[in-house]
């Protein structure tokens, strides 16, 4: 499976496809919206950046407690029941006099259960495609959310512009539902993957035996700290720039749009693998360009330029599949996801934080060579082919102390 047209002509794919952008629409306007509102009824870049990236930091609540059940419930059930439960949060996020504390217990309680969501999706792509075609389909996923954010931002300027913030949160909402139509009318009603009953007990067990890999846990990290660190500055685009933080956010989900084409379409899998630590530096090099507050023309093109480096996370993604049993795929997908989004949710809290004392270029500045940093760190982990990885951590005990239950079907 080697062009687009090939992974649009697999059943189920486009209804899954429509599903994942609709729900990014929804979540980059209602980001938008719920960041201009919060930031202009407290004047707080950490309340800001919080209210925008909060649901990321409540991923790890989901990943601790609910990702056992990715692999255990229909995925069209599942996909169709969040989509409507976020539907009805949104909604309630644009009631008048809603105090920031109720704003945050429901944007920390749809993060939880977000998790779950991004688990689900990514899930049920390793069954709509084949093994070859997942990294490919993934871009074409990560692309459409390129886009989607790219239109979400500048729709979300104008919507909050003309209908004001809590209509655009209403107008995500009506997206969200959207979403849960097309999960329930256009994936067909495939069984779970798994046996048995979703816990917080098995969650918990699946979890530590993916961690319990060497190999696994240098691909977590650096899927995690480097890309999370990064969104860190992008919480702080509304203070740094609060006439042109649509534009910032715009530009930055171009810069994704094309690298995920770079990387997922037009190179050949060797160069995938050895760019991924380039472009992990790409990621956070140009940020650092901030430290002397640069004009909006020279910020636009460093954001656009390190936005290019988050396509780093596909071949490391591949690396995680191939280090992975095919019956743990769902929630191994799902802990990169929220553990990845959480922390983004840490990163704006410490990005917000360190704005608050100095200035939100000095805090991006810092949190980019923090990243830069952190990729020079795990680069030596990451070495080697991930398969020799994977039969060196089986042969050792470190792959899974249960390794007949892990070859299980």
């Amino acid at each position: 499976m080697r062009t687009f047209s090939e992974v649009f002509r697999t059943p189920e794919f486009t209804p899954l496809f429509l599903i994942s952008a609709t729900q990014v629409a929804a979540s980059t306007a209602s980001g938008l919206a719920l960041g201009t509102l919060v930031y202009a009824a407290t004047g707080s870049p950490l309340l800001s950046a919080l209210s925008m990236f909060g649901p990321s930091l409540a991923q790890v609540a989901g990943a601790l407690a609910l990702l056992s059940a990715a692999d255990r419930l229909p995925p069209r059930a599942a996909l169709s029941g969040l989509a409507v439960l976020f539907a009805l949060g949104t909604a309630a996020l644009a009631l008048p006099g809603l105090p920031v504390a109720a704003v945050f217990a429901l944007v920390f309680g749809m993060g939880a259960a977000a998790a779950l969501g991004g688990a689900v999706r990514y899930g049920l792509l390793t069954e709509i495609l084949p093994k070859e075609g997942y990294l490919l389909g993934r871009s074409v996923i990560n692309m459409s959310g390129g886009t989607m954010q790219i239109g979400g931002y500048a729709a979300g300027g104008l919507l909050v512009t003309a209908l004001s913030a809590r209509g655009t949160l209403l107008v995500a909402a009506a997206l969200y539902l959207v979403a849960a139509g097309v999960a329930r009318l256009g994936l067909s009603g495939r069984p779970a993957r798994a046996g048995g009953r979703p816990s917080v007990t098995e969650t918990w067990r699946v979890n530590a035996r993916l961690w319990s890999s060497a190999p696994r846990r240098h691909v977590y990290y650096a899927l995690w700290v480097p890309n999370g660190l990064i969104v860190g500055c992008e919480s702080l685009f509304v203070p740094y720039a609060p006439r042109h933080a649509g534009l910032l956010f715009a530009v930055g989900s171009l810069g994704m749009l094309m690298g995920d084409l770079l990387t997922g379409r037009l190179l050949p899998p060797h160069r995938r693998e050895r760019l991924a630590a380039p472009l992990r530096l790409l990621l956070a090099a140009p940020y650092l360009v901030f430290a002397l507050h640069p004009p909006l023309p020279l910020a636009l093109a460093a954001v656009a330029l390190a936005s290019i480096g988050f396509s780093a996370t596909l071949p490391l993604q591949q690396r995680l599949m191939a280090l992975t049993p095919d019956a743990m795929s769902g929630q191994a997908l799902g802990l990169h996801s929220s553990g990845m989004l959480t922390m983004q949710g840490v990163s704006a809290a410490l990005a917000g934080a360190l704005a608050q004392p100095t200035s939100p270029a000095v805090a991006m500045a810092t949190m980019a060579a923090v990243s830069v940093a952190v990729t020079l760190a795990l680069a030596p982990g990451l070495r080697g082919d991930p398969a020799a990885a994977r039969q060196v951590a089986a042969s050792a005990g470190r792959f899974g102390e249960a390794a007949p239950e892990e070859r299980a079907p």
